[in-house]
C-alpha cells in the first residue's frame, strides 16, 4: 500500500474502475451469450433482436473503452454472418 496520499487516492480509484470494468465486462458477454443462444435456437425473430441488442452492447463498450473498435468490428461481422446466414 502506497504511503503518498494522493497514491492511496489512485489505489482506491483504480479498484473503483476495475470493478466498473468487471461489470461492463460480464454485462457484454452475456448479451453476446443470449445472442449465441438464440442463433442456436433457430428463431430467426428472436436472433434478429438479441443481434440489434447485441450490436448496441458492443458499440457502448468500445465507447467506454472496454472493447478495441477492431475486435468490436470483428465480433459484429460474426454476428451479421451468422443472422444472414439463418435467413
Amino acid at each position: 500500500m502506497p504511503n503518498i496520499k494522493a497514491n492511496k487516492k489512485h489505489v482506491i480509484r483504480s479498484r473503483i474502475a476495475n470493478e466498473r470494468n468487471k461489470m461492463a465486462k460480464s454485462a457484454l458477454k452475456t448479451i453476446l451469450k443470449k445472442f449465441d443462444a438464440a442463433v442456436a435456437s433457430g428463431d430467426k425473430a428472436q436472433a434478429t433482436a438479441a443481434y440489434t441488442a447485441a450490436v448496441v452492447a458492443v458499440d457502448k463498450a468500445v465507447n467506454k473503452g472496454i472493447l478495441h473498435k477492431n475486435n468490436a468490428a470483428r465480433k459484429k461481422s460474426s454476428m451479421t454472418i451468422k443472422v444472414n446466414a439463418m435467413a
